[in-house]
């Protein structure tokens, strides 16, 4: 029988087909002192020129410098094995990290085994220095697509652990990154779009998962973050500061952010801030920031605990470079307990609103502690400053959220808990236009402090409220000549002395009560 065309094509297609390579078979040893860039690299170009393949690292530690990666190559560890970086710092390393994944396509990291940056090294260390050493990533994903990286174990980067860069069609899962050897050295850097990071334990001291828009025409969306516990000695999940392009359509849920499993590199935050219970804490389990000039819009947030925490949500719009938008967030289903009295905030600049923001089905458990001094406290705006929870300070004004310079906030079933006495309303507005705040419990300052406060604030709805456990004093202060139409309804005022006062110029005319309940 004569063979037919399309099999002689397919034998031979066979005949270059991906060939699989182990790299001890290109002279590679893991003895932990030889080094085997070379060797590691031979067996990277040998697997591409059949096509690509696996490339497999065996049990062992192979010291290398940076190995390159080639389209259609699978780096695979298997279990007990590991990748140590060299720490012959600079001579190395010829690249930003120890795995370059620059300008290819249909490539992965996968299996069991180790990637080990050895960034503890003294070479290093750049606490103290006057010149600064170069320090590599361990994974750098630059300009490609159809990259995953799965199953490993990720420790001591000299610097970032995972930066992502102009790349799309990421998928990160099931990897465990810890990594406490040195400073900025955040978890997953995302300066990409098409990114799916699921099932990921990430334990840094810089911030664990951030996003950066830096890279020119180049929006970072279409980002699903979802059953990861995140530690962290600075933010959890954290937009910006890098924000001069944009952010959008953004999904992260069904997470937990804790403390950090240790801290090495700094001076505790208690000693530096007043009032932060103890180290290690995160700063902010929730930072969105946009003040490069760029834009957010289609944030959603769901499904989040965090314990250790400084801040639960820090939210700002400002003009570190620029002044862009910060729109169109929902965040929903939060429980937290934190450590600080920086509190939650949303915080635009004067003229720059951040707008349509929905926070609902909260539970805050705040350390409380605030005093009227604290009370007291004028916040300065700070437009320029790098964006962060103490920005203003060691407290803020409220022990459960302060909101200014915002429209469209909408606060729906909030439950404001305190786990010490505090002074301080429970939630502030401060030129805020066109919001609500609906079935808002809130525990009751001291010193017969309002509830809430309005200042400057128009168009404001108050409505669902009911006491649980205690009278209030003072429900409501609307304060300041500028503010109007403050809509109080539906609520149960039974357990209130006085339902609201108006001072500082506010006129009580402006107070609209519609179907309250009153004994």
């Amino acid at each position: 029988m004569r063979t037919p065309l399309y099999m002689i094509l397919m034998l031979c297609f066979l005949s270059v087909a991906a060939k699989d390579v182990v790299i001890t078979d290109y002279g590679a040893v893991g003895d932990g002192t030889t080094l085997n860039t070379q060797a590691i690299q031979k067996a990277i170009d040998a697997c591409f020129e059949t096509g690509g393949g696996r490339v497999t690292v065996p049990i062992g530690r192979f010291l290398t410098g940076t190995i390159v990666l080639k389209d259609n190559i699978e780096l695979h560890l298997v279990h007990n094995a590991v990748l140590l970086g060299t720490t012959n710092n600079p001579d190395g390393y010829d690249g930003p990290a120890l795995v370059l994944i620059d300008g290819v396509e249909n490539v992965s990291v996968s299996g069991t085994g180790t990637i080990d940056g050895q960034g503890w090294h003294q070479n290093f260390n750049n606490r103290g220095r006057e010149v600064k050493v170069s320090r590599p990533q361990e994974i750098f994903v630059n300009d490609s697509k159809f990259v995953r990286i799965t199953g490993i174990k990720l420790r001591n980067a000299p610097q970032w652990v995972i930066r992502l860069k102009k790349s799309e069609w990421i998928i990160i899962d099931n990897i465990d990154i810890y990594s406490h050897a040195n400073t900025n050295n955040d978890g997953i850097d995302i300066d990409a779009s098409n990114v799916v990071i699921s099932n990921c334990t990430i334990d840094t001291d810089d911030d664990a998962i951030v996003f950066k828009s830096w890279t020119e025409d180049f929006v970072v969306e279409n980002v699903a973050i979802s059953n990861c516990r995140i530690a962290s000695n600075c933010n959890a999940i954290k937009f910006g500061t890098w924000s001069a392009v944009g952010f959008r359509n953004i999904s992260i849920s069904n997470c937990t952010i804790t403390s950090a499993g240790e801290d090495n590199v700094r001076t505790p935050w208690y000693e530096q801030y007043d009032g932060i219970s103890k180290q290690p804490t995160v700063i902010s389990g929730l930072a969105l920031e946009v003040v490069d000039g760029g834009f957010m819009d289609q944030v959603a947030i769901s499904n989040i605990t965090m314990q250790g925490v400084q801040t639960p949500i820090f939210i700002r719009l400002g003009d570190r470079d620029g002044v862009g938008s910060l729109k169109n967030v929902l965040i929903n289903n939060i429980i937290a307990t934190n450590e600080s009295r920086i509190t939650s905030s949303i915080t635009g600049i004067p003229g720059s609103y951040v707008e349509n923001v929905t926070i609902r089905d909260i539970i805050f458990n705040s350390k409380g502690t605030g005093t009227l001094e604290h009370t007291d406290k004028n916040v300065p705006e700070k437009n320029k400053s790098y964006p962060e929870n103490r920005m203003y300070g060691a407290s803020l004004p409220a022990h459960g959220f302060y909101v200014r310079h915002a429209k469209g906030i909408q606060f729906e079933n909030f439950r404001l808990n305190l786990l010490n006495p505090d002074a301080r309303a429970a939630i502030i507005f401060d030129d805020v236009l066109n919001s609500s705040l609906k079935n808002i419990q809130a525990d009751v300052p001291t010193n017969d402090q309002p509830l809430f406060r309005v200042i400057e604030s128009q168009n404001i709805r108050f409505s669902n409220y009911h006491s649980t456990k205690e009278s209030v004093g003072t429900l409501l202060s609307v304060e300041g000549e500028n503010t109007q139409r403050i809509i109080m309804d539906n609520n149960d005022l039974s357990k209130v002395k006085s339902t609201f006062v108006a001072k500082d110029g506010a006129s009580e005319s402006e107070v609209l009560m519609l179907n309250n309940l009153k004994d």
